[in-house]
């Protein structure tokens, strides 16, 4: 638990759900001579409410470790990150109680990674359905919206009761997409959601992902697939070395050369 202090007067302008500043990050590498890497050094970054902001740069940029920031499965060194809950109070995921961060993510934000950790032993209808009942969903509705989420993400009905750990990467991928969207949180975190899909597989889960803001979602996703970044971001952020490089519409960034891959 952290050891910060919480207070009480938190505020966020209206249109903001997300409010980041000066978050760093440090990682050490105990197997290699205990050296230190600089994971974020200094990330400024705003979050409007309902819309998709994409996180963009090459490998090792920093992307991953600020969603993994903000859910925080990595506890930041230092900065804030305050949220609007969905009661309207403003609050420092920082310093935010294990307690309360919990209770957080279980009901208003969302991570999903690119690889699926499943309970072992369930099928994937019922690991979906247990993912909206985990969300507020009742049971009988849970086992509809799951049905409709997996159809929607193509996969086959019957594959529904087969142990997700048997399934094909890309219909792993795809099975964790819809356990993290079946019901849409307020806040969702996607880490490269089609990196293992093939093109019609891909295309599904973009007219997916690109429904989401409809549904009340706010979405901060990476991504490597330029395509992807303009069909679906409203605002693109660029990282380099743990600092934001670049900021701007889809079309600005990509107009000013956006690097993903090494040349």
């Amino acid at each position: 638990m952290s050891d910060r202090t919480r207070p009480d007067d938190l505020t966020l302008p209206d249109d903001l759900l997300l409010s980041i500043r000066d978050l760093r990050k440090r990682f050490v590498l105990h197997a290699v001579d205990g050296r230190v890497v600089e994971g974020l050094q200094g990330v400024d970054l705003d979050v409007a409410e309902r819309r998709h902001l994409a996180l963009a740069g090459l490998s090792g940029a920093g992307k991953s470790s600020l969603l993994k920031c903000i859910h925080r499965t990595y506890v930041a060194d230092a900065g804030t990150i305050h949220y609007r809950t969905e009661p309207g109070a403003v609050v420092d995921l920082t310093g935010l109680p294990d307690a309360e961060m919990a209770d957080l993510r279980a009901r208003e934000i969302g991570y999903v990674s690119q690889f699926l950790r499943a309970e072992p032993r369930r099928g994937v209808h019922d690991v979906v359905t247990r993912a909206a009942v985990r969300m507020g969903a009742d049971a009988d509705e849970s086992a509809d919206r799951a049905a409709e989420v997996l159809r929607r993400v193509n996969i086959a009905e019957n594959l529904w009761q087969t142990y997700p750990t048997l399934l094909s990467g890309g219909e792993k991928q795809r099975v964790n997409l819809a356990a993290g969207i079946v019901v849409a949180p307020r806040l969702l975190l996607l880490d490269e959601p089609v990196s293992a899909l093939d093109p019609a597989n891909r295309e599904g889960v973009i007219e997916v992902v690109a429904d989401l803001t409809a549904r009340g979602a706010t979405v901060v996703s990476v991504f490597h697939d330029l395509d992807a970044i303009r069909r679906l971001a409203d605002l693109v952020v660029v990282l380099a070395g743990g600092h934001v490089t670049d900021r701007g519409t889809p079309t600005d960034v990509l107009e000013r050369g956006l690097e993903l891959v090494p040349s």
